[in-house]
């Protein structure tokens, strides 16, 4: 059959399994929205605020469900609106496809009104871009673009698209769903490493990263710890890969980790690293970190075995398939006196209590959510204490339920995340945990939730201060407090209601459990203003380029 680009765009995108594009029209991608209007019946647009919140939407819409977020944004200002959610899926492996409107062949290098080198500018920042310059190329570069996002370490992918060119007329062939690219293959003699590495450890320790999400390897890494009673911890990419109430899971490594996490890196005599990358928020000193253990990284990306840290064994290749091969030749082991360590050590030096009094503590926050919520629920944040707080506090039990921002942190990133995940998941409550510095960053959005009635409970816990940066400044700096305390005065109880949601305001702990249910109940969009002490810390923390045997707890009393 005989169309246009654009229509080929839409039917190619359909054919690859796209049921929800986010985005922004503007005139270089006008022939895309006039194909949408013909298919509206069967891919879903949601019309952001800001086409930065589309490609966080598109970024959480692919963290939450696994499969590919989509995204479309016209020349010029509207494509580079997206090099931040870009970057951000980039940082974190999220399958992403980002298409962008150009202005026509012919005015491209002229400085034409809204042209920008959208492809030069996101070069860093994506695993492959393509500039369509002919339109019988289109469907395929659709498809390629699929499969390379999805193959290997999943990644961003950009797609730009002058406008004659989704003008132009050709004959249509649909081409198959992509199919993944096949996985790199471990060798044979690193196993056998690996495995006698494992039959030999005592006090064996897995750090379980994003990757074992991004492969579907839950149920493996599970299976493996029990067979072998080899304790887990996880990096941020990795929460909610191991349930919350699981014995031997320690909760989150790293600057912000558990005690106990933290404790086990320094004592154990293994560390099974799976797709995880050993940034400089787990391993800060890095010449330090496991220096009394093997370590044996698994990963699907060569380039990241030993960029970090140094491995003594490596299996490149996808968790899923590495891990069962483990689980049918290492053997089952009991380790027995490690274990019993590590869960004394958990009880006696626990994270840090909430704060006693009238007045709120998030901490408190993240119990009572998971009281009302229960097991379901999917937690969105920014980026900031709250995070934090958020990873630590909160007992995630299904995987891809923690849905952030690690690698890039991108403030701002929260509340386009939140539509991009209960759009995909109108069913599971979703709730947006934000700072009011972040928020002033995204709420925008709030008025593509009311829209789309997408009942998103956000909630902003509101210090009046850039809480993380002030406390590296309470902490590194001397209490020198340069532009961190904000002091705005937005009223985000009005704030909502002008958006045509509900507000609410939390100033003391006896509310927090009312408030929550009535806002829950409403199952409309909901902003929450919590209001917290600007004093108050995320604790333990392990000062930058520090072990972590060096951890800091702070004035908050530890559990013990």
């Amino acid at each position: 059959m005989m169309l246009n680009g654009a229509q080929i765009l839409i039917q190619a995108l359909i054919d690859q399994g796209t049921d929800t594009i986010f985005g922004y029209p503007g005139g270089s991608v006008l022939n895309i929205y006039d194909a949408l209007y013909d298919k509206q019946d069967e891919i879903h647009h949601v019309l952001t605020s800001h086409e930065q919140g589309a490609a966080h939407a598109a970024d959480g819409y692919a963290r939450s469900t696994g499969k590919t977020g989509v995204c479309l944004a016209t020349s010029g200002p509207g494509a580079t609106n997206l090099v931040t959610g870009i970057a951000t899926a980039y940082m974190d492996s999220v399958p992403m496809v980002a298409i962008t409107g150009n202005v026509a062949s012919d005015l491209i290098g002229r400085d034409s009104f809204q042209e920008v080198d959208i492809a030069g500018i996101t070069m860093p920042v994506t695993k492959h871009n393509f500039i369509v310059h002919d339109v019988k190329e289109l469907a395929q570069t659709v498809r390629l673009a699929f499969e390379i996002a999805n193959s290997h370490r999943p990644g961003p992918v950009l797609i730009d698209i002058p406008k004659d060119v989704s003008a132009a007329v050709c004959e249509y062939e649909p081409l198959p769903k992509f199919e993944k690219r096949p996985l790199p293959q471990y060798q044979e003699s690193n196993m056998k490493q690996a495995l006698a590495a494992i039959r030999k450890a005592q006090r064996p320790l897995i750090y379980a990263g994003g990757g074992v999400l991004a492969a579907n390897a839950c149920g493996e890494l599970l299976a493996f710890s029990k067979q072998t009673q080899t304790p887990i911890c996880c990096s941020a990419m990795g929460l909610s890969c191991v349930p919350y109430d699981y014995e031997d899971y320690l909760g989150m490594i790293g600057m912000h980790g558990t005690p106990v996490a933290n404790y086990a890196t320094l004592n154990a005599d293994l560390i099974i690293a799976l797709g995880a990358r050993f940034s400089d928020r787990v391993a800060g000193k890095r010449d330090a970190f496991g220096k009394h253990s093997q370590i044996i990284h698994i990963d699907i990306d060569a380039s990241e075995i030993s960029k970090n840290v140094n491995c003594d064994i490596a299996l490149i290749g996808d968790a899923k398939q590495i891990l069962q091969r483990l689980l049918d030749d290492a053997g089952t082991y009991t380790h027995s006196e490690w274990c019993h360590t590590l869960r004394d050590f958990k009880t006696k030096v626990a994270l840090p209590q909430a704060a006693a009094g009238e007045r709120v503590d998030p901490r408190d926050f993240m119990v009572t959510l998971h009281e009302i919520l229960g097991d379901d629920a999917i937690i969105v944040t920014d980026v900031g204490q709250h995070q934090m707080i958020a990873a630590q506090y909160y007992p995630y039990a299904k995987p891809r339920s923690f849905i952030s921002s690690c690698g890039l942190g991108t403030m701002g990133y929260g509340m386009g995340a939140a539509i991009g995940v209960k759009t995909a998941h109108p069913n599971r409550p979703v709730v947006l945990i934000s700072g009011d510095g972040s928020f002033h960053m995204n709420m925008n959005e709030m008025a593509c939730a009311v829209s789309q009635q997408l009942p998103i409970i956000v909630l902003v816990f509101n210090n009046s201060v850039l809480g993380m940066v002030r406390q590296w400044q309470t902490l590194f700096y001397h209490k020198r407090y340069s532009q961190t305390s904000i002091q705005r005065q937005t009223d985000f109880v009005k704030l909502a209601e002008a958006f045509g949601a509900n507000g609410y305001r939390i100033a003391y702990r006896k509310d927090i459990m009312p408030i929550l249910k009535t806002a829950i109940a409403t199952k409309r969009p909901c902003i929450i203003d919590c209001i917290i002490d600007p004093d108050d810390c995320v604790y333990p923390i392990i000062p930058p380029g520090k072990g972590a045997d060096e951890i800091l707890y702070g004035n908050r009393e530890v559990s013990s």
